[in-house]
């Protein structure tokens, strides 16, 4: 099979010396800032990072030091007419996915009309029945969507998955930019580039939003489960711009239905949690009884309409990868047209006939699990060995069920600082969309990650990908 060339989203075509047009100003500076000085801002930045302590741990990983993401200096670039495309598409989805949840946890239209089959939702462990009945403040589940994008061509994007239940990467895209401001400040006078400083603003607006009725000045929290979590950085961040408390469970309590902050000046009542701790932990008293991290009564409370969770307990069945194959039915059953933005090409490994032709075509193929994520329990068929493809036919043959499958994509690439100088590498794009009360929002801007592997089309951080600015061009 021949090799497809990829689309560079700065050059154009693989090939190209010259960059796209549109971009003639950033190909000028490609060109003419050496990469002897690339390095040295690239190593600034990174050396700000480690600074600042914005490190990750990798989990199981016998090396238990934590590392900061690879950063790189070359930006990522949309112009407007893309992002005004992608945004109509991501918010026709985000609206989509809040829907489907309020649905599937309360009059379940969409299994009496046949678009789904029943089994996948409660056969499935991400439903959680205990949440069943239960309408979030303002109906809203979704708060904070990180939807994953790729590109193939000039016009072509797609969802490659949707993380609807605690996103996480946005301090990687605020402190990017920050970067990027100080050791590249002739391209923000080169180009009109949308700012994304307001996300943390945006963000507290959006959980101040969907209050509980009647709350005038709503106390808002971020929960974290602690300093040992991978993403730890991001919750204090986050909590420190926004300008409110970072808690753990033992700083919260419930009574009477209420949840309750410990001050020294007494307890305060809580209305808002940004909670990043999964659902399994979040309350011994409805979901894992052994757990250390959640708040019991916490679910009673919410239950009661006393306290509003960002993201709302039971979204985890809107990120499965098996849900992901029908969300092109599931946006056109609540939009009422087609998609905006497609999936990519998708085999339920539980249907036979997909299986059959996945067991076929391995070598070809990316198979994940459908509750899989960070690049873990996939395989990739092109680089995968043969002992690899092997292992995964049984595992398929064993329990198709937990599998989909899909064709292996030309990723767009962009230029990025290599040993041997700059070199295409493939991306994927996380865009964060934020949905209160008052509606919609996608922040321009988000988290580009970059495979810094010659031909590698893994981009996780835990697989060693690296992270780039993403610049949103405004028009004029």
């Amino acid at each position: 099979m021949a090799k497809r060339r990829a689309f560079d989203e700065i050059m154009g075509q693989a090939d190209s010396t010259v960059a796209r047009p549109e971009l003639a100003a950033l190909g000028r500076w490609i060109d003419e800032t050496p990469n002897s000085e690339l390095r040295r801002r690239q190593q600034s930045a990174e050396a700000t990072f480690r600074q600042l302590g914005i490190t990750f741990a990798v989990y199981g990983d016998s090396d238990a030091s934590e590392r900061i993401i690879p950063f790189d200096i070359v930006p990522r670039v949309f112009l407007a007419s893309e992002w005004a495309r992608l945004s109509e598409g991501l918010v026709q989805r985000v609206e989509a996915i809040n829907a489907f949840l309020d649905d599937i946890y309360g009059a379940r239209r969409i299994l009496d009309e046949g678009v789904l089959p029943p089994d996948l939702i409660f056969g499935n462990a991400q439903f959680r029945p205990e949440i069943a009945g239960i309408r979030p403040p303002h109906g809203i589940w979704a708060h904070i969507c990180g939807i994953d994008l790729v590109r193939t061509g000039p016009n072509d994007f797609f969802v490659l998955e949707d993380n609807a239940r605690t996103p996480s990467g946005v301090s990687y895209m605020l402190e990017n930019r920050e970067a990027m401001l100080r050791l590249c400040p002739e391209l923000f006078r080169e180009f009109r580039i949308a700012a994304v400083d307001s996300y943390p603003d945006r963000l507290l607006q959006t959980m101040q939003s969907v209050a509980p009725e009647g709350v005038a000045a709503p106390v808002c929290v971020v929960l974290t489960p602690g300093h040992y979590n991978s993403a730890y950085y991001e919750h204090s961040f986050l909590a420190d711009s926004m300008g409110i408390e970072l808690v753990e469970a033992a700083d919260l309590f419930v009574a009477d239905d209420i949840v309750w902050m410990r001050t020294i000046s007494g307890p305060v009542k809580v209305d808002v949690i940004y909670r990043r701790i999964d659902d399994d932990y979040l309350d011994p008293m409805v979901f894992r009884p052994d757990s250390m991290l959640g708040v019991p009564g916490l679910i009673a409370a919410y239950a009661a309409g006393n306290v509003a969770l960002i993201n709302a307990p039971g979204n985890g069945i809107a990120d499965d990868k098996a849900i992901y194959s029908y969300m092109p039915e599931i946006v056109r059953f609540y939009s009422g047209g087609e998609p905006k933005l497609p999936n990519v090409e998708t085999f339920r490994c539980r249907e036979p006939q997909a299986l059959k032709y996945v067991l076929d075509h391995l070598p070809e193929l990316v198979v994940k699990l459908v509750d899989g994520s960070g690049g873990y329990g996939m395989l990739v068929g092109p680089t995968a060995s043969k002992k690899e493809i092997e292992a995964f036919r049984a595992a398929l043959i064993a329990e198709p069920q937990r599998y989909i499958a899909q064709p292996t994509l030309a990723l767009s690439t962009v230029p990025t600082l290599a040993d041997k100088g700059l070199a295409p590498r493939h991306v994927d794009f996380r865009p964060f969309v934020l949905t209160g009360a008052k509606g919609v929002q996608v922040v321009p801007g988000g988290l580009t990650r970059v495979a810094l592997k010659a031909g590698s089309l893994v981009v996780n951080s835990s697989q060693g990908g690296g992270t780039k600015d993403s610049f949103v061009l405004m028009d004029g």
